[in-house]
């Protein structure tokens, strides 16, 4: 089994250190002087983010004792029952809504997943409204889109085993196992029922895209924070047109590991902080590397989807006054979870603390409101910010 990866802020089920304030940085000025801002959306909303940038106390939340985590597994396992099963009812009574327990399996796809390969059929899946396990999205070209899978698809059964009312990561894990073997699918939709054989393949995602905008303007996706976003993130940068700005869209971002998000801020960051955070009381900071653009326009785009570590980048050029955030108000998960090896072999990845943006945010249950809001129109919205062509009013 892998050993538990650098420590990661994601949420949980696949649904989507003291206060330390820095004095606001207002860069405006260098923004203005290139003639690329919208000068009115962009200058009121750092201004009005500037005066609204008190500390705020972190919604109370739930933490479990990892001696007492690791207690109940080992007495399970003592009397020849699942140490990962009673881990996770002392996690539930606890109150840590963001921690959960893998067994092995489960964990080594997740561990797998950090680096944005996997073995399983090509399908994301979520709980419904109702209950049910709902298919949320599929990857293209993937077993799952080849059988004609498709978001809203409700999943009951995989290889016999019903689903529902499963968590999620248990339905991800039945998913999962190696390549080349086939698992039977029982769904529904639109109130009929589908039975379909996929075979499971090797599958990568890409975390990082790049797409070139009219004026100039550099569209870049980060889909997760897995191993090398980072890089990629500031080698995008790099190869941006000269004096072009840059839209960073996180939207539906659900996280990942906190170094890659960090290597990220960095790209448009001449080292500073990048966000506080405390481990079972141990106050720590994190800081970007220097080297980063600071002069190329900035806009970050957001959603309800941009969650866990997405919203500490996002956090963090909002308040060192490098980017304008658009869109809608995020997720709001601030907290910080990791990994604890227990006696059979489980992980129970466990709520250490929240963290907070550079001036002094937490953000868990709150999120970050963005700048400027917009919907369906965000893209066209940070173009006008940016100073796009071809974009009408």
């Amino acid at each position: 089994m892998p050993g538990p990866p650098a420590f990661c802020l994601r949420p949980r089920d696949l649904r989507r250190g003291a206060v330390l304030t820095l004095a606001f940085l207002v860069a405006v000025g260098t923004a203005a002087s290139t003639g690329c801002w919208d000068r009115e959306d962009a200058t009121a909303a750092l201004a009005a983010r500037a005066g609204a940038a008190a500390p705020e106390e972190p919604r109370a939340t739930g933490t479990a004792d990892r001696e007492a985590v690791a207690r109940a597994a080992a007495e399970a396992v003592a009397e020849g029952k699942s140490g990962k099963k009673a881990a996770q009812e002392v996690v539930s009574r606890s109150g840590d809504r963001w921690g959960t327990v893998y067994d092995q399996r489960e964990y080594a796809a997740f561990a797998e997943g950090l680096d944005g390969r996997w073995t399983g059929v090509g399908l994301w899946a979520e709980r419904g409204r109702d209950g049910l396990i709902e298919v949320d999205k599929v990857q293209p070209a993937s077993p799952a889109a080849r059988a004609g899978l498709r978001a809203g698809d409700r999943l009951l059964n995989v290889d016999g085993h019903a689903v529902t009312g499963l968590p999620v990561t248990e339905v991800i894990a039945l998913l999962r196992g190696e390549a080349g073997t086939p698992v039977v699918l029982n769904l529904s939709r639109d109130g009929v029922g589908l039975t379909e054989t996929v075979r499971r393949e090797q599958l990568r995602t890409e975390p990082v895209t790049v797409r070139q905008l009219a004026g100039g303007i550099t569209v870049i996706k980060v889909a997760s924070f897995t191993r090398g976003s980072g890089e990629r993130v500031k080698a995008a940068v790099r190869d941006a047109p000269p004096g072009g700005g840059v839209m960073l869209d996180l939207r539906g971002n659900p996280g990942g590991l906190v170094v890659e998000a960090v290597a990220a801020a960095s790209a448009f960051l001449d080292g500073g902080l990048v966000a506080t955070y405390d481990v079972r009381g141990d106050q720590r900071a994190l800081y970007a590397e220097p080297g980063g653009d600071t002069v190329r326009p900035l806009v970050t785009l957001v959603d309800g989807g941009t969650m866990s570590a997405a919203e500490l980048v996002t956090g963090a050029l909002q308040d060192r006054g490098r980017a304008v955030a658009v869109g809608s108000r995020t997720f709001g998960k601030g907290s910080v979870q990791m990994p604890t090896e227990l006696p059979d072999g489980s992980v129970a990845e466990l709520t250490v603390g929240t963290y907070r943006t550079p001036a002094g945010r937490s953000l868990d249950g709150r999120g970050i409101t963005p700048d400027l809001a917009a919907g369906d129109g965000a893209e066209e919205r940070a173009a006008k910010v940016l100073g796009g062509r071809g974009v009408g009013p």
